[in-house]
């Protein structure tokens, strides 16, 4: 018999933080508007029921939190840095792990090294809270 912790909503809400951080801070810097709907529509980070392996126990949030953690650490430091292969190597093992529990991300850490010219999108977050 085996005995498993389930996540707490705190971990669940902080996952979703996470992912709302990549749609909001990330992907805008990269992409543009018609594409992240596109994203979206194919379920980029938000998992499908008939493939979700996500179970909701501790281990399972703690590792999804330490993949998001690591995947928006990289993200942010190939825009300034030049990629190396640790670089490839963290992102290419915390994308299997999202992959792994139903988390899609069909991307390259190529496509996070150059950052757009225009960076007005309906994603990001507004820098006033009059606008909001």
């Amino acid at each position: 018999m085996k005995i498993v912790c389930a996540s707490t909503p705190e971990q669940e809400n902080y996952i979703e933080e996470l992912i709302q951080y990549i749609y909001s801070e990330i992907f805008p810097l990269h992409f543009s508007d018609e594409y992240i709907i596109q994203m979206e529509a194919i379920h980029v980070l938000v998992p499908r029921e008939d493939e979700l392996h996500y179970n909701g126990t501790m281990k399972e949030a703690f590792q999804l939190i330490s993949s998001l953690q690591a995947l928006i650490a990289v993200m942010e430091t190939v825009q300034y840095e030049m990629i190396e292969s640790t670089h490839e190597d963290i992102f290419s093992k915390n994308v299997s792990i999202l992959n792994e529990y139903g988390y899609s991300f069909p991307f390259t850490l190529n496509q996070f090294s150059n950052l757009r010219n225009d960076v007005i999108s309906k994603y990001s977050k507004p820098t006033n809270l009059y606008l909001a």
